[in-house]
């Protein structure tokens, strides 16, 4: 039996396109001298320690191995499994004739064992575990034929399922799925990890991810400047010192909420609230006069006005560190009129909901001192372009928000963006969850950036910490079930969040 693998709740933080992880991967064979049989082999075994770490239970495993790289990853899996004294079978996708190099090598070693392999035709009924070691992160045209019908069959079995590297199907740059793809329950990932795994359907086909980086020394890595960044809100929640004994609300910055149509009024309060939690000093709702008088009834710590002439809005605006606009704001005249009025303002924006309907229809509006956080219907609208445009290639998608309309760009959903106009590659939230998923959320978001604003961070840092401050609330309030998590949820555990670490600015 080999040795457990360490358990770790980190992952690296610097993310990596496949064509760099394949650069990264020839640096260490050729110029530091690790034979690639040698990388396959402790690609292997970091997968196999998992497998049992994860099942330990499991007597029967299905290993599917396709004719690359991938596939000779799984008969080193295959071949550590029958040593240990499990019922092993091996169903070889693609003609064995095609096995080349180490993963032939791999093979032989695998026969030489005792093992064998036979062609697919159907998954055995009786198996605790399957392997997908079938296609690796090369991947770029669709799954089709014989295997996507052997997708399909590992999708509609009733056994967990272990990627190795990357999920079969899963393109590894942008994390659409090309065809089909297999939905994993634990994907263990090696040398360096990569972009789509964590955005779009990443997440959800890669399930739990684990890394191993096969002991490549660390100049290797000097090489290849990362692709992205994964953010969460341990790293983030550095940014957040603590506050000074003699502080004052007026050290925190006030922030002036404008949204909130009639039938609208809770969007609004949402992000208000949120924004309280957030530790900002201050915050003013700025909404229409049908409900002014109301909105603070539960939440008294919310300063309320009914805004019913656009002018109305230049008194809050001489107190408002930052504007959050769009929160139930709607897109008649009503809404449209004063969010013309705040994009006169000289404070800093968050720009959100209906305020980006807005903007699309003008896309000529561009701006330093702003943050966008479309969800990806939103961003379609920016852009032009559909939502299954967006969603198959959010980094592109990302990039043209922020270069079409300056400031930073926040695209919103599984595995959220944040790209703004310095040098950092865009980063992506690696928390959150499926609970998050409804309405009043991103209200919760933009009161959330608007806060740190508030506090003093710079707007790519203020973007980033919201984020993940925003998923991290989830995954805590998700603790009691995703179904049915409400907006409010988040917002109860922004507070301890926040101050997990101390007081925090």
């Amino acid at each position: 039996m080999l040795r457990p693998m360490p358990q770790t709740d980190r992952l690296p933080h610097a993310l990596y396109r496949a064509e760099q992880v394949r650069e990264l991967d020839r640096t260490a064979i050729e110029d530091h001298g690790i034979p690639g049989a040698e990388l396959m082999e402790r690609a292997g075994r970091a997968a196999y320690r998992l497998l049992r770490e994860r099942w330990p239970d499991v007597r029967h495993i299905t290993i599917l191995c396709g004719t690359g790289n991938n596939g000779g990853d799984g008969y080193v899996v295959a071949r550590l499994a029958r040593g240990d004294g499990l019922a092993v079978r091996v169903l070889q996708m693609g003609d064995p004739a095609r096995l080349r190099g180490d993963a032939l090598t791999m093979a032989n070693a695998w026969r030489a064992a005792g093992g064998g392999f036979e062609p697919f035709q159907g998954l055995p009924r009786r198996t605790g575990l399957i392997v997908d070691a079938m296609l690796g992160t090369g991947l770029e045209r669709d799954v089709e034929g014989d295997w996507a019908r052997v997708v399909d069959a590992v999708n509609g079995h009733l056994a967990p399922v272990l990627a190795i590297d990357i999920p079969t199907g899963l393109h590894a740059d942008t994390g659409r799925v090309l065809g089909t793809s297999v939905r994993a329950d634990a994907t263990i990932s090696f040398i360096a990890l990569k972009q789509g795994m964590f955005t779009a359907a990443g997440p959800d086909h890669c399930g739990e991810i684990r890394f191993d980086a096969l002991q490549v020394p660390a100049v290797v890595y000097s090489h290849e400047i990362l692709s992205a960044r994964r953010l969460d809100w341990d790293k983030q929640a550095d940014l957040m010192g603590p506050r000074r004994r003699d502080a004052h609300k007026g050290d925190f910055g006030h922030v002036l909420v404008v949204g909130g149509a009639p039938g609208f009024a809770g969007a609004a309060r949402l992000a208000g609230e949120g924004a309280l939690r957030a530790g900002a000093g201050l915050v003013t709702v700025a909404t229409h006069p049908a409900h002014a008088p109301y909105l603070n009834a539960i939440r008294p710590e919310l300063m309320v006005h009914g805004i019913d002439d656009p002018s109305e809005l230049s008194v809050l605006f001489e107190r408002a560190t930052v504007v959050a606009v769009g929160p139930g704001l709607g897109t008649d005249s009503w809404g449209q009129r004063l969010l013309e009025r705040v994009l006169e303002a000289s404070r800093v924006l968050v720009v959100d909901a209906d305020a980006l309907n807005l903007i699309a229809v003008a896309p000529c509006l561009r701006r330093d001192d702003w943050i966008l956080t479309p969800h990806p219907g939103e961003a379609a609208r920016l852009l032009g372009c559909t939502s299954a445009d967006v969603q198959s290639d959010r980094f592109a998608a990302v990039r043209r928000l922020q270069e079409r309309f300056g400031g930073v760009a926040v695209l919103k959903g599984a595995g959220t963006l944040v790209f703004g106009p310095s040098r950092k590659p865009p980063g992506i939230c690696s928390q959150g969850n499926p609970g998050m998923a409804a309405g009043g959320s991103g209200d919760v978001l933009t009161g959330i950036v608007a806060a740190l604003l508030a506090q003093g961070l710079a707007l790519q840092d203020a973007a980033a910490s919201a984020v993940c401050l925003h998923a991290a609330a989830g995954d805590a309030a998700a603790v009691a079930g995703e179904r049915g998590m409400l907006a409010g949820d988040l917002i109860e555990q922004v507070r301890p969040l926040l101050n997990r670490r101390g007081a925090p600015a």
